[in-house]
């Protein structure tokens, strides 16, 4: 379903990557951007799909996973409103890698790559923005392996649950999706990632009462050693 340009204008511009543009610069992004409507458990594409543009997350949540040879899912992001994904594939015009599939009602924007690459040689600051977001999804990376190599299954649990940077003891925060999948992308199990949260709440660090979980001691949280 093709976005309107004047609706694609106004998601695009309260972006980063697309903030700084005029209104003709937009213009030519939406001529090419198009509403991707995905509902709950709906794959928006599929590992060796071709990848023609990259997408935007409007509202909902996409899952990006690829399936081991034994047949076991690991969840490498979960893509919530104002990210992106699909760029680094857009440029090496390789096809997708993952599987994307939206674990709630989702409206993502998909910019097709003739008018980013037109974009870029017009523009260089939008290029700058380009590889600034490039570099920080590889910045990224390299934290989770750092993470995946040297911290705990607790350590990596609590990282997630600061990762909105909470302040205050009584901060409450909802899962955004079934523990399965958040394990996945922690690199644990369900049963180990479900076992952390029962010994953090037994030492009465947070209390969890379904997706929802309150810091109860921050300080102690953040400190804490496994």
């Amino acid at each position: 379903m093709s976005a309107g340009k004047i609706k694609a204008q106004e998601f695009l511009a309260r972006l980063p990557l697309f903030s700084d543009m005029a209104p003709a610069e937009l213009d030519r992004i939406a001529q090419g951007t198009h509403e991707v409507r995905a509902e709950r458990g709906e794959v928006v594409f599929r590992r060796g799909d071709p990848c023609v543009g990259f997408h935007i997350v409007i509202y909902g949540q996409v899952k990006l996973a690829f399936m081991s040879p034994q047949g076991d899912e690991k969840v490498v992001e979960i893509a919530g409103p104002g990210h992106s994904f699909g760029e680094a594939l857009m440029f090496m015009e390789k096809p997708y890698i993952v599987t994307a599939q939206a674990l709630a009602d989702s409206l993502l924007l998909h910019v097709e790559k003739s008018v980013v690459f037109e974009e870029l040689e017009r523009d260089t600051k939008f290029a700058r923005k380009m590889l600034a977001g490039l570099s920080r999804r590889l910045h990224g990376l390299i934290a989770d392996v750092e993470a995946y190599s040297l911290r705990s299954g607790a350590e990596r649990v609590i990282g997630y649950l600061l990762k909105d940077d909470p302040q205050t003891d009584g901060g409450t925060l909802t899962l955004q999706a079934n523990k399965a999948v958040i394990a996945s992308r922690l690199n644990l199990t369900p049963e180990h990632f479900s076992r952390v949260l029962h010994v953090l709440s037994s030492k009465q660090l947070i209390s969890v009462s379904g997706k929802i979980i309150t810091i109860l001691d921050i300080e102690k949280l953040r400190d804490y050693k496994d």
